[in-house]
């Protein structure tokens, strides 16, 4: 378990790749999964990392951490990705510092999303933290932060409109559906995957196309026999799944495996379908695309999706980006005091030993009395501790506060 803690925002970073300059295909060579990320922790002390956490969605692989230099993160990161260094190197943003902190609010609050104010990814930031901080890799600094930008994507979620309406990548799903499909509820629904975004998308597939006849299936399959019963739908066990996809007319896929688990064999010849896959990486065998019949579409593609509600949401983002400056300003006032932490410590304890220093008693008249609470010294602290916040000036504070306290017993 790491020791090392940073108490400088200089030395945070993000590094990541995101879907602005890469596509599903490339974001997944870089995506991480549990065991993976379980790997980067354990690894993370040989590359001089000791607090970080990784955000891997899919829009985004990105690692968050303090760490003397970025490039650090980087390896970190993609010693466990399918994908190399080289390419991520000429592939990633690096935003170091309060730019950093700042990409992380955004991030957070959905401005920086596929689609525009999706919440979704505030659960995602929950989970990868709380993985990180089980393991001990979340000191005091992250954890303020991590704080922070909670507060705030839930202030903006419940003063602005910004991700109101029904946008989300899992939504745009169910519109793209409803587009292409007319008869849905004579057609054949196959979910794999019952996981957060898919319970997602299956909780839409009833109120917005009303219709049940979807069949789930999971890896865990108690997970979708629970979404079964609880929205009166159909399950299957994983070793059924050829013989469902051979049946289903759509089917969406939102699995979290590491290699394809639709291929083209299990659908070839079997007729028109429809298949979305919201899946890093793709999870449906890259050769069924060159089947006229079937109609398959991705992440990326369903990000292209309009509306009005969206539209609306462009006007929230100046009420968010000014909540989000609020948030950040507090954080960085918390990291000056921070700061000023072992200053005040060093004129506490000089205070207190210059109460029974002879040299210093003998300097005061018989009517001047010695400060000697707590309270008093205390005082002088407190004073000392607006004066290095809001003056923020070079100098020797040891002076002034001696001079205070002596003030004190004058009075």
């Amino acid at each position: 378990m790491p020791t090392n803690r940073h108490t400088d925002i200089g030395t945070f970073f993000i590094a990541g790749i995101n879907y602005r300059k890469t596509d599903a295909d490339l974001r997944g060579q870089f995506a991480i999964n549990t065991m993976q990320y379980a790997k980067l922790l354990e690894l993370a002390p040989q590359f001089g990392v000791h607090e970080f956490f990784v955000l891997s969605t899919c829009n985004r692989t990105e690692i968050y951490g303090f760490s003397e230099k970025a490039v650090n993160l980087c390896q970190l990161l993609c010693s466990q990705t399918e994908g190399s260094l080289d390419t991520f190197s000429k592939m990633s943003y690096v935003k170091k510092g309060e730019s950093a902190i700042q990409h992380l609010f955004n991030v957070a609050a959905g401005l920086d999303s596929q689609i525009l104010g999706d919440y979704e990814i505030v659960g995602q930031i929950k989970l990868a933290v709380k993985f990180s901080k089980e393991h001990g890799f979340v000191g005091a600094y992250l954890e303020r932060l991590y704080n922070a930008i909670l507060h705030a994507s839930k202030e903006i979620k419940t003063t602005t409109t910004l991700s109101g309406g029904t946008v989300s990548v899992a939504f745009a799903a169910i519109q793209y559906i409803k587009e292409q499909v007319k008869d849905i509820a004579s057609k054949k629904i196959l979910l794999i995957g019952t996981g957060k975004i898919g319970r997602n998308i299956c909780k839409n597939l009833v109120d917005y196309l009303d219709t049940k006849n979807i069949t789930l299936i999971n890896r865990t399959e108690s997970k979708a026999a629970e979404l079964a019963a609880e929205l009166g739908l159909q399950c299957a066990a994983s070793e059924d799944l050829p013989q469902q996809v051979q049946q289903a007319d759509i089917i969406l896929v939102a699995t979290n495996a590491t290699a394809p688990v639709i291929l083209r064999q299990q659908v070839e010849g079997f007729g028109d379908k429809i298949i979305i896959d919201l899946s890093v990486p793709y999870n449906v065998e890259n050769s069924v695309q060159a089947l006229s019949y079937i109609n398959l579409v991705n992440v990326d593609e369903l990000s292209k999706i309009k509306d009005a509600t969206l539209e609306n949401r462009k006007a929230e983002v100046p009420k968010a980006t000014a909540i989000i400056k609020k948030y950040i300003n507090e954080f960085l006032e918390w990291h000056q005091m921070r700061k000023n932490v072992p200053v005040l410590k060093a004129i506490k304890t000089k205070l207190y030993a210059m109460q029974s220093c002879e040299m210093f008693i003998s300097c005061f008249s018989s009517a001047v009395t010695i400060p000697n609470t707590d309270d008093q010294i205390q005082k002088v602290i407190n004073g000392t501790a607006v004066k290095l916040r809001t003056q923020n000036q070079h100098g020797c504070y040891y002076i002034e506060a001696i001079n205070e306290y002596i003030a004190i017993g004058t009075n």
